[in-house]
């Protein structure tokens, strides 16, 4: 395992980590047995760094990650995060007894004292402008409730004003070959900075593991099914804003990033560890296989010069102009 620093903290954390939103709910058929298999085979190879949020499973998430860490709260780093589990859009979520209340909830959830990285969950942007809730945030650090935090953002805008607050020290942004815009400005920006970027969806829902045809369904308890077109929560959360039946077009004019590699997973996966600006990329799986698969990422070569070109003008040119929603 290769570790980075997640920016000016003194937090060295795995290159490949894992995200625990598919183990927890809305991914369609969960097996525990299974997920714990899955982590403590993450953990077995290295893995230091896993990303949860109170609302995965309502919690159940945070749950498998105390049973997979229990004896090893110093040696494995948590990520969870907060405001989804109320009304995203109404300022007294963001009050300190609310805030509060999430905490201790999912301190209480994780058997741990203290939360390694606490992480405002995608709010609206009026929320982060208004900026009492990083106050709160700031309250909870001196209390050694939290150690850092941070903001998982949904546009490059939202993520460029975060930056202006020195205490924030990480941001979870969706970025992926279909999701390049964090590159142009943000990314560069969060490094100048000594900020942690965490790259959430790094295979856009599945759609970069060229996996899925376009006639491949999905359970009705699957935000694949569910938020198809954005209808219960951002539309780029899913598929990266991609209709999917373009998505799938486009996943497969990109086979040729397998060659040599293996297969589009870690080819996908290796994309973005090409960046130095990035701390971690953070998967999800629910299966063992599927861990293993993306703990291969590391092992496989990375893009040249003239690949990563070819991916610029990709995005550029049949990408960009069919992604949905703000970003």
């Amino acid at each position: 395992m290769n570790y980075r620093r997640l920016g000016n903290t003194e937090l060295e954390v795995s290159e490949v980590s894992f995200g625990t939103w598919a183990i927890g709910g809305s991914w369609g058929q969960t097996d525990d047995r299974e997920a714990l298999k899955g982590l403590q085979r993450a953990i077995d190879a290295g893995v230091n760094f896993f990303d949860t949020a109170d609302v995965y499973g309502d919690g159940h998430s945070e749950e498998l990650l105390a049973k997979a860490t229990k004896g090893k709260e110093d040696e494995i780093y948590i990520a969870t995060k907060f405001c989804r589990a109320g009304d995203i859009h109404d300022f007294r979520t963001y009050s300190e007894e609310k805030v509060r209340e999430y905490c201790e909830g999912s301190l209480k959830r994780l058997q741990r004292e203290r939360i390694d990285l606490y992480q405002i969950h995608c709010p609206p942007f009026e929320v982060l402008k208004d900026g009492r809730v990083f106050e709160v945030l700031d309250k909870l650090q001196q209390e050694g409730k939290i150690r850092y935090y941070g903001v998982s953002v949904e546009t490059v805008e939202e993520g460029l004003f975060c930056l202006t607050n020195p205490n924030v020290k990480a941001l979870q942004v969706i970025f992926n070959i279909f999701r390049q815009k964090p590159l142009e400005q943000l990314l560069p920006q969060a490094k100048a900075q000594g900020v942690g970027i965490l790259a959430r969806l790094p295979l856009a829902s599945g759609l970069l593991t060229g996996k899925f045809k376009k006639d491949t369904k999905f359970a009705e308890n699957d935000h694949r099914h569910f938020n198809r077109d954005g209808q219960h929560f951002n539309v780029g959360e899913t598929f990266a804003g991609l209709e999917f039946h373009k998505g799938v077009e486009l996943s497969e004019q990109l086979k040729w990033i397998a060659d040599g590699r293996g297969n589009m997973t870690r080819a996908a996966l290796r994309w973005i560890l090409d960046h130095d600006s990035v701390t971690c990329v953070i998967p999800g799986f629910k299966t063992v296989q599927q861990v293993e698969d993306n703990l291969q990422a590391l092992n496989v070569p990375s893009f040249s010069e003239e690949e990563k070109e070819r991916l610029t003008e990709f995005y550029k040119n049949e990408v960009h102009p069919f992604i949905r929603g703000a970003y």
